[in-house]
């Protein structure tokens, strides 16, 4: 293959965790528009699939501001929703709310999402303008067979073991992943519906042979803690109670109410 002069860039991402939490690696692979190919990866022993995730991509993000290449548009594909629907929708709530999530908790990896705004920022005011989309973020399916995907996942499980792979810098036509061969374009999949945990009709305790019922966790443990012998149960309906009260050797006649 000739070297080619490109209006783009193209880049795979890919992260890999055993535990997560435990041993991770991510891998990349950036096409640059003069036709250069350099493949990037690295790893950490105790780290999480979604800070892989996010690792591979503003490795290789910061590796093209470095170039500071003309390019119309940056193609970044990756198989994780985390990541696009994170820079995409939901960094800018969670900035505006001082990097809580809409439920209240501490946004994960902060540190990597305000990098990866930073860089994208800097990129988007770089690039040429005209293009369809400045730096548009591509799902792809993983392991559906996409030389670029499958070889960031390559890259990426063999730091996460440990290993370090050879990485190719060089030119496209002497580079044997066709990364040009690109994945047909689908949606991100559905998220899924939050299930809603199941409250707790009571809680049960027993403690020096006197069963009880408690409204809430607290109060039971507050009997139950520290106590030899003691036992205690959640029931999840008025019927479960007496099949826990007979497995103490209890009846609901002897439950005494918190």
């Amino acid at each position: 293959m000739s070297d080619k002069i490109l209006d783009f860039i193209a880049i795979y991402t890919d992260g890999a965790c055993s535990g997560n939490p435990g041993p991770g690696g991510w891998g990349a692979i950036v096409l640059d528009s003069g036709g250069d190919v350099a493949e990037y990866g690295d790893g950490e022993r105790g780290t999480t699939n979604n800070r892989m995730e996010l690792s591979a991509a503003l490795v290789a993000l910061r590796k093209v501001a470095q170039r500071g290449q003309p390019a119309k548009q940056i193609m970044l594909f990756t198989d994780s929703t985390y990541l696009i629907r994170g820079i995409t929708q939901w960094v800018w709530g969670w900035r505006n709310r001082g990097w809580t999530t809409a439920e209240g908790n501490e946004v994960q990896s902060r540190d990597l999402w305000e990098d990866l705004i930073r860089v994208t920022t800097e990129i988007q005011q770089n690039l040429i303008t005209g293009g369809s989309k400045k730096i548009e973020w591509n799902y792809v399916r993983g392991h559906k067979g996409v030389p670029g995907n499958e070889r960031c996942d390559r890259i990426a499980v063999a730091f996460s073991q440990g290993n370090k792979p050879g990485l190719f810098r060089g030119k496209l036509r002497d580079y044997s992943i066709d990364v040009l061969s690109f994945p047909e374009l689908e949606g991100l999949p559905e998220m899924k519906p939050k299930v809603e945990k199941q409250k707790a009709h009571s809680y049960l305790s027993y403690v020096d042979g006197t069963v009880m019922r408690h409204a809430d966790w607290a109060s039971c443990e507050r009997r139950v803690k520290g106590r030899s012998g003691a036992k205690f149960k959640k029931a999840m309906s008025a019927q479960e109670e007496p099949e826990i009260l007979a497995a103490w050797g209890k009846k609901t006649s002897d439950l005494k109410n918190d």
